[in-house]
């Protein structure tokens, strides 16, 4: 397999002080993904320069704001704006995070943790299938980094997410950054988890760049998006994609935001990991005796 056709997977965030740069320049990718919230005016300018790079690239919608995690419905204003920009860009993916983010009427600029119980879980499953339902097609459900957990949670993160697919036939977004943090701050095994979600169900890989913060009782890792992928990651990503084959894969990098060639360099390094990963997998599988 030629190494260009791996360009067909990876994709990099698109992130508004980059958007004049894709238009001008259209570099070699086949797919850019948004947050979805900044594009829902529809007159905006954002809005228009989106729609004139949808004729180059296909689109993921990556939402923040859906707050799926919130004992109070979805709001109903949010998801017709959402599916407005999905009628106008048509996505290969729509995606959102197992969080919450509002409450009340209150929204947070944060992607806040669950407790992992029934109860949220109840919750939880409900507002997917409500949103899937209402938009007619599948969403996928990415897992989250965190940094504290409840004293009341009953269930493991990975047997959360998975039961929300159970229940609701929705895909995976695995973001392979946030698994290692979050590995780090709660002291569970990256494997323990990678082994326990559904390979099948995963449509769409992220990979970011963490920071460490030194405190006064140690360190904690931060999923901050604004350093490039660590090596470890790299070789989460390797590891996984030559066990269970290639996937959509997307450099995020939403903080101290490069040059574009910067993340361009990183797409194309995760290009190359995935042709050297399918590589071995062929190679590491048995032949079949005629």
């Amino acid at each position: 397999m030629k190494h260009h056709a791996f360009h067909d997977l990876v994709g990099v965030g698109l992130r508004p002080p980059h958007l004049d740069y894709f238009s001008q320049n259209k570099p070699e990718l086949s797919w850019l993904e948004i947050h979805s919230e900044n594009y829902f005016q529809p007159n905006a300018v954002e809005r228009h320069q989106l729609q004139a790079l949808r004729e180059q690239y296909q689109i993921s919608c990556h939402g923040i704001g859906l707050s799926l995690g919130s004992v109070e419905r979805v709001n109903p204003r949010h998801l017709a704006q959402l599916k407005a920009l999905i009628d106008a860009v048509k996505p290969i993916f729509v995606s959102d995070h197992l969080s919450w983010s509002e409450n009340g009427g209150h929204y947070f600029n944060d992607l806040l943790p669950l407790p992992y119980t029934e109860e949220a879980l109840s919750v939880f499953t409900r507002n997917v299938i409500e949103v899937q339902d209402y938009l007619q097609r599948q969403i996928l459900i990415e897992n989250p980094s965190s940094y504290v957990k409840f004293q009341h949670s009953t269930i493991n993160e990975w047997e959360f997410l998975t039961e929300v697919q159970k229940r609701t036939d929705c895909r995976l977004l695995l973001d392979l950054n946030n698994v290692y943090v979050s590995a780090f701050n709660h002291g569970f095994d990256c494997s323990a988890y990678l082994e326990a979600i559904p390979t099948d169900k995963v449509d769409e890989i992220h990979l970011a760049g963490f920071t460490i913060k030194q405190l006064d009782k140690g360190e904690i890792w931060l999923d901050t998006h604004s350093r490039p992928v660590s090596d470890e990651v790299w070789h989460l990503f390797a590891d996984w994609t030559q066990k269970n084959g290639p996937r959509h894969t997307l450099i995020e990098w939403d903080l101290d935001i490069p040059p574009p060639e910067v993340l361009l360099d990183e797409a194309d390094k995760a290009s190359q990991l995935l042709q050297q990963s399918t590589i071995n997998r062929e190679h590491s599988e048995p032949r079949k005796v005629s």
